[in-house]
């Protein structure tokens, strides 16, 4: 690189001694940044042989992109490692220990168990209803289709309803596998915290 490329890479020439060791071993000097140490730091001494500053390594365009992309990253690192410090915090606060962490699961669960009871109470109540119709629908055995409208109505608004009620228990079941779940991660999260935070105290 030409040494005016050289000064444009590397910023304004401080005034001073340049030296530096290059590739091949060899020490350099110079009134200005030196070409052949482009690649790596240069130090800028004063006539007493103090070192005024460094400079350099001078980088190429995808150098300098490659180090934005670094530095994007760490920055991006270290936010997220800022995040994880909160939400542990924020854990912590909640769940200071085992129990409590415990009791809002087997109440979270519980809330969910109560719909679902309610759930199967209803269905028991529509299966009942069911035999009731089941047993009117005998007399209309050989040909259903003689049965009241009434009769096939009443029928077939049952066997929906005791559909709707099995699907919404399995999505009730399906809940508390997803609390179960969470609970489970959380407290992965928990322990590790909860033992710092013992040896803390």
């Amino acid at each position: 690189m030409a040494t005016g490329a050289m000064a444009q890479a590397t910023g304004p020439v401080i005034p001073g001694v340049y030296t530096c060791i290059d590739a091949k071993g060899r020490k350099l000097t110079a009134d200005r940044p030196i070409p052949e140490c482009i690649d790596r730091e240069q130090k800028v001494l004063n006539p007493s042989g103090t070192v005024k500053a460094k400079v350099g390594p001078s980088l190429t365009a995808q150098e300098r992109a490659e180090q934005e992309q670094k530095m994007k990253r760490e920055a991006e690192e270290q936010s997220k490692a800022a995040d994880e410090k909160r939400r542990n915090r924020a854990l912590l606060v909640r769940y200071p220990n085992k129990a409590v962490h415990d009791k809002e699961r087997n109440d979270a669960i519980a809330g969910v168990e109560n719909v679902i009871k309610a759930a199967k109470a209803r269905i028991d109540e529509l299966s009942s209803q069911q035999l009731r119709l089941d047993q009117e629908m005998e007399f209309y055995k050989k040909d259903p289709s003689k049965a009241p409208a009434y009769l096939r109505r009443q029928v077939e608004e049952t066997q929906q309803s005791t559909a709707v009620q099995k699907r919404f228990i399995g999505e009730q079941e399906a809940e508390i596998r997803r609390i179960n779940a969470r609970f489970d991660d959380e407290l992965l999260r928990l322990k590790p915290l909860w033992a710092a935070q013992g040896s803390a105290q």
